[in-house]
């Protein structure tokens, strides 16, 4: 059963509205820029608004990197302001970690990604990271060597993620992502992740 619930990770209220955006950043190894992201002083913190009547919450996330073994706990949004500073964070976390390109990841996929933690009660429990961006190359040449990587991967748009959650079973991680109905929705358990993205609606298992 899923508990629909927002999880203290996912929704804290205004009380803390005052939190700048550097915030509750952990995170190992140097941290770079995106592209198409404007980075630096107090004036960048914030990012383009929201839809929603989120005026008074702050969203975050907690990543581990399983390729690099980076780590990063970041309030991403306030209210209906997503922080520049954080989303540059995350963009370096889950940049492609074969060729270390990095680009902008799609807001609404975090989005997602912290609905599903609600929805799951994980509480603080880090996602781990299984594929965040992959750059062209680097699809091109998993491509080659397996049929279940998609050629046009949202991956390379930064428009989707392979994920888990240690402690929360896989089989859980997969009912949820289904029930939000928000993108695709991929279960690969012989892997062990679930893959997540803002696509159209659809679902199929590797």
């Amino acid at each position: 059963m899923i508990d629909g619930t927002a999880s203290r990770r996912s929704i804290l209220r205004a009380g803390f509205r005052g939190i700048v955006a550097g915030a509750g950043l952990a995170v190992a190894g140097a941290a770079a820029a995106a592209p198409g992201r404007p980075a630096g002083g107090p004036a960048a913190a914030a990012g383009p608004a929201v839809s929603g009547d989120r005026v008074e919450e702050l969203a975050r996330l907690a990543f581990v990197n399983t390729h690099t073994s980076e780590s990063l706990d970041v309030v991403y949004r306030e209210g209906q302001r997503y922080l520049t500073r954080a989303m540059a964070r995350i963009d370096h976390l889950l940049r492609d970690h074969r060729t270390g390109e990095v680009h902008p990841i799609d807001p609404a996929l975090l989005d997602q990604l912290d609905r599903l933690a609600a929805m799951l009660g994980a509480g603080s429990d880090p996602y781990h990271v299984i594929s965040g961006y992959r750059s062209p190359r680097s699809n091109s040449m998993l491509a080659a060597r397996s049929g279940g990587v998609a050629k046009k991967s949202l991956h390379m748009s930064g428009r989707a993620i392979d994920i888990r959650i240690p402690g929360v079973p896989l089989a859980r991680v997969h009912e949820a992502a289904l029930a939000m109905k928000a993108g695709g929705v991929g279960y690969y358990p012989k892997s062990d992740f679930v893959h997540l993205d803002t696509g159209r609606i659809r679902n199929w298992r590797g």
